[in-house]
Formats: C-alpha cells, structure tokens, sequence
C-alpha cells in the first residue's frame, strides 16, 4: 500500500493544487482575503471525500470535515489562516504569487500551514481513491485564527464531538532535519511590569538620591523573582509541575544535538542556569524570561532619573500551570515584594502534554517511518507554543505532532517556503498514519 500511494502522489499535479492554495491570501489579523480563503477550504474538504460545513466561532469561521471509517476516531487539526506578509521588499517573489525555486514553493502559509494541512488532505483522498473508503472515522478542523492566538479555537472544538485521538502538523521537523513525532509544547504568559517614579524625567544630578528611580524598582523586584541560579523563586509558579516520566527523560535523552556547535553559532559562551539541566531538558521546563528592560527614553540616553520603567517578560508553562494560576502566583509575589509596580498580564496560551506511554506513540511512529522512510525522533515537548491545549484539555485525548516542513522553512518570515520532498512524502505519511490506526483498533 506504501508503494501505491507514492504512485498516486508521482501520478498528480499537487504543486499546482499547493500553489492555488497559496495564492488565495488569508490573514486572520487584518482580514485580508479570509472569507474567499474559507470558501476554498471547504472545496478543499469535499474534494478529498469529507462532508464539509463552517462552524461559526465568534471570530472567523472554523472549517469541518467529517467521514465514517471502521478505525478510531481521529481529529486532524490545521489552520487556513496565515501571519501578514511584512515588508513586501524582503520577499524575492510576492508572497501571495507561489513560486517554485531549487525544489521548494515559496510563498506565504506554505510551511504554516497550508502545505502541511494540505498534505494531511491528500492523504485522505488518496485513501479514497485506492481503497475507496477512510480506514478511520476522520474529523478534519481548520482554524482560522490559529495566527491571531485562537481565541475560538475551544468552542469550535466543542462542535466537532470526542475523538480517540488528534494529529497536527505545523512547524518544522527537529533542527537535525530529522522527521520527528512531537507530544507537546509548552504554553505561553506574556505579561508587563511597569513602575513610575516622578511625573517627569529629572536631571539626575539636580535629583539623584531625592527622586523615587523606578527602574531600580523594576530591577529588585525581578531579582526577587528568579535566583542567580535560574531558579524561579515565585511562590505557586510550578508548584504542580509532575517530574518528568521515565518515557520523557529516555526521549530528550535521545534527541541530537551538538550543544558546543549551537551555543558557537549565536555568539554565546554557555547556556543559561541552572547548570544540570540538559540542552533538550530545558525546552521541556517552565521558564520565566525577561524579554525586554525599558524606561521609554527613546534611546538617547539622557542623564535622568526616568519617570517610568518597563519590563517585558513571559512565562513559558507545562502541564500541571495554566496561564491563570501563574498569573495570579504572579500578582501575589508583587503585592508582597513591589505593591506599587503594575502588573499587566497579555497573550496567554495553555500548555499540551501527551506520554510517551499512551498506547497509540508506538504505532504513530511506526506509521510515520513507514510513510517517510525515516525513523522519527520522538520530541516530548517542542519549545514554542501552539494552541493544541484548546484540543487535548476540552477533548482529554492524546494529541501528536507530525510535522511535515524543512527546518529552514522561515515560517512568519520573508521567504516562507516548503521543500516540495517533504510534501509529498508527508502525503504519503498521513494516509500511512490512518491505516495504521486501523490495524491499531
């Protein structure tokens, strides 16, 4: 069966449904093109042997698929939306004019996630057209919001009924360029501090040591917030964070990486603290970061006592936090330490963890290697953030990730591009996974 569907992928011109695809824009922040772009996603769903309909979300629509299959239930989660397309003189064609280049499409939502979903859709359809049926019953849920957050994402997922199990495929394979299976990733807080002093910057040698300075305000209190050894030292931060399984520390364990080699490529002399954690162990941890100091002088750095100070941070989380309990853990440690220094929570986003040892990861590595042709390198969590928790908590099933896109795919860049091998080998991984899902039940 490996063999036929490769023929039915060498026998098809999917570039060109890729680049029709590409060329309809979709960006969820600005609207651009969203409503034609849902019209043709739902063709994209009936052309593949799905029942399509739009689920209305508050926002902008989700997309819906379904089809019956003797095999479990299996939800395919992607988004049709993609980021805005930045500077236009960045771009070596236009973003929205698919170009084919050395083997790769460019343009934007190649990678994230038209390409990718789109894979997952073929594969669908090949199913059909060699077996005539789905060896699964298949939910397929397009997001059109994924880029803004998905604020929406859980009530569209409440429509959609209680699968076994979901599959994804965003982002690229592991930074080796080795295909992979991703069990989770980490959740997001983004949040300011902000601190004032006087109603006015002051000369700081007519006020230095009589005006309140905000920014050693700002400072003390984020010292008091994590130690000189990278730990985060706010009460109820992690509290209950479950120590990693034995599954998960044998997977990180595993994973490549050449620590001497990257630190080297961007300039640094060692990796953060703590000092016993290893480099994939501490993508897999929470996190506090400060990922900007500010006292809004427009960068002409006068000798003054500021009037105001700035700090940007985020807390990266993992199951057992929700964005809610860190943030009020949060607002507890500056009422204690800093009662008069603000604090304003932004973005949020839960984290998603599915084990090692939930009983579908060996089959959908199996699967993967057979449609790849690759062993898979089994990620227990990636770094970044996706909302697949909107998936795994409202749904309380497994959640795997299959991504199908170069490692250099420049996602929300200029440039963005899918290597056009990885495409039609991921078609052929995603029908893989479906057949042996069924053998599986």
């Amino acid at each position: 069966m490996i063999e036929q569907l490769r023929a039915w992928v060498d026998g098809r011109d999917l570039v060109g449904e890729l680049a029709d695809w590409i060329s309809l824009p979709s960006v969820s922040r600005t609207g651009e093109g969203m409503t034609e772009a849902a019209a043709h996603g739902l063709r994209l769903l009936r052309a593949s042997g799905l029942e399509a309909r739009e689920v209305e979300t508050g926002g902008w629509p989700a997309l819906v698929g379904t089809a019956d299959g003797p095999g479990p239930h299996v939800l395919i989660y992607g988004h049709y939306d993609v980021q805005p397309p930045g500077p236009l003189d960045l771009w070596t064609t236009p973003p929205f004019v698919p170009s084919v280049r050395d083997g790769r499409m460019y343009g934007r939502g190649t990678g994230d996630n038209k390409g990718q979903h789109l894979a997952q859709l073929l594969g669908l359809r090949a199913l059909r057209d060699l077996t005539g049926g789905f060896p699964c019953r298949v939910t397929v849920l397009l997001d059109g919001e994924e880029e803004i957050g998905s604020p929406n994402l859980a009530r569209a997922v409440r429509q959609v009924g209680r699968p076994d199990l979901v599959i994804w495929s965003d982002g690229p394979v592991h930074d080796s360029g080795r295909a992979c299976v991703v069990l989770g990733m980490r959740g997001i807080l983004t949040f300011e501090l902000r601190t004032r002093g006087a109603n006015r910057p002051l000369h700081s040698g007519n006020w230095g040591g009589v005006a309140p300075n905000p920014a050693w305000a700002l400072v003390q209190l984020l010292a008091t917030m994590r130690s000189a050894d990278g730990i985060v030292t706010v009460p109820g931060f992690a509290d209950d964070v479950a120590p990693l399984s034995e599954g998960q520390r044998a997977a990180l364990a595993d994973l490549p990486v050449d620590v001497a080699g990257t630190l080297e490529a961007i300039g640094a002399a060692g990796m953060e603290p703590p000092a016993d954690l290893g480099f994939h162990e501490r993508l897999a941890v929470p996190t506090l970061t400060v990922n900007s100091l500010s006292c809004a002088d427009s960068g002409d750095h006068r000798t003054v006592i500021p009037d105001v100070a700035i700090a940007r941070c985020e807390a990266r989380l993992v199951s057992g936090q929700t964005p809610d309990q860190v943030a009020e853990a949060i607002r507890r440690h500056i009422a204690k330490f800093a009662p008069d220094v603000e604090f304003v929570p932004d973005a949020a986003m839960s984290p998603s963890s599915t084990l090692p040892e939930t009983p579908y990861t060996t089959t959908i590595l199996r699967a993967v290697e057979d449609g790849l042709g690759q062993r898979p390198l089994l990620v227990p969590s990636m770094g970044g953030s996706l909302p697949i928790a909107a998936l795994s908590d409202v749904l309380s099933c497994p959640c795997y990730g299959v991504p199908l896109a170069n490692v250099d795919e420049a996602n929300h860049a200029p440039d963005e591009n899918l290597d056009l091998a990885w495409f039609h080998r991921g078609i052929v991984a995603a029908a893989s996974i479906q057949l042996a899902l069924a053998e599986h039940s």
